[in-house]
């Protein structure tokens, strides 16, 4: 059930706004979603995470083994995440700062290193071998 929220909005009219939260932070969630991911890893986020399927369904839907499935869960994660609290102008993360309209803090690094969250090789290259033939 979805409920009406009115939000004032800053400025010398003050005009106030009536909006849906749950419903906008649902659109906010699916299209930056859809933006940040490829393909393959969007089809993923969508069987796992939106459809609810787990783990043995979606192996076998993509056709993948377990291991992959759960290393391109983790990377993601990693990604959105990433992307969803450094969003601007509004972080989709933490989320009570999406609903009350707080203001926020700039984004700190949790780790004091970088992370790579670049898209590893979808294939290995082919290496063959010359065979060795019996005198």
């Amino acid at each position: 059930m979805s409920r009406v929220s009115l939000e004032a909005n800053p400025g010398r009219q003050r005009k106030s706004v009536w909006g849906l939260k749950n419903e906008e932070y649902i659109a906010d969630f699916c299209l930056v979603s859809r933006r940040t991911l490829d393909d393959y890893e969007y089809k993923i986020f969508k069987y796992h995470f939106l459809l609810g399927a787990d783990w043995k369904l979606c192996c076998r839907k993509m056709n993948i083994d377990r291991g992959t499935f759960f290393h391109d869960i983790y990377r993601i994660q990693q990604k959105l995440g990433r992307t969803f609290r450094e969003l601007e102008p509004h972080a989709l993360f933490p989320l009570d700062e999406y609903f009350n309209g707080t203001g926020r803090a700039p984004a700190e690094t949790a780790t004091p290193f970088p992370v790579r969250t670049e898209d590893p090789p979808k294939a290995k290259p082919v290496i063959k071998f010359p065979l060795k033939r019996a005198a």
